[in-house]
């Protein structure tokens, strides 16, 4: 069994080609578009949903059978022809020129296998069976559906900005470091869900890194004062 390596991979404005234009190359096409990948199919036939993409600009499609050096230039291709043969001479030249390849109907001829996702906005689950059942891996990641629900994709946006806001506004270190561990923890989670998970202004998040930079240095000036009183705060009363 392969020991995949799980990454997360940056498609944006990079030259990833499909080969074949059924339905599991619509499904590869749909995950490349939302990178926002730069899409080039060549299949002498399409979906609907692949041609509606093609005629709204989304994507480029080359009405023809594969050939020997349609790869040129490639990062990724997708092998997903219903032809055995036509995959593997895909695979063999995406091997020679160093593109990365996925091939549907023989994955261990390719470099890499799609998991199942799940997307939040911002969130990304991939689950993965390492090739062994890809329908069990959609299984998994429709239960996790239910753990991670649409206002997880609002909960990430703040957060984002949030930890934006503190890089810019906070200098000291360890400062710093508290605050970023404190906006993703629980407490934060449960103080936006008591908002509706609503987006804070930029006021907003200044007010919250302020009040919670004075509540670290007040607990740091009242422990200053404990060892000054000869308190021994290592001690077993205070484990």
């Amino acid at each position: 069994m392969p020991g995949y390596v799980p990454v997360m991979l940056d498609c944006e404005n990079r030259s990833c080609m499909v080969i074949g234009g059924g339905r599991v190359a619509e499904r590869k096409i749909g995950e490349l578009l939302v990178a926002s990948a730069l899409v080039t199919v060549i299949s002498p036939a399409v979906t609907p949903v692949i041609r509606q993409y093609h005629e709204q600009g989304k994507l480029n499609w080359m009405p023809k059978m594969y050939t020997c050096g349609d790869l040129e230039g490639a990062f990724m291709v997708h092998a997903a022809t219903d032809d055995s043969k036509v995959n593997r001479a895909v695979a063999d030249e995406a091997r020679a020129r160093g593109i990365l390849a996925n091939v549907a109907d023989q994955p261990e001829l390719g470099d890499f296998i799609h998991p199942s996702v799940l997307r939040r906005g911002r969130l990304l689950i991939a689950v993965s069976a390492s090739g062994a059942g890809p329908l069990a891996a959609r299984a998994i990641r429709r239960k996790l559906e239910d753990d991670y629900g649409v206002e997880y994709e609002a909960y990430l946006d703040v957060l984002y900005e949030m930890r934006q806001a503190i890089r810019e506004q906070v200098d000291d270190p360890e400062s710093r470091r508290v605050l970023l561990s404190k906006v993703a923890g629980e407490e934060m989670f449960a103080l936006l869900r008591q908002g509706g998970f609503k987006s804070w202004s930029p006021e907003e998040i200044k007010h919250w890194i302020k009040n919670n930079q004075e509540e670290k240095n007040a607990d740091n000036r009242s422990g200053q004062q404990t060892k000054r009183a000869g308190i021994d705060t290592d001690g077993p009363g205070y484990r």
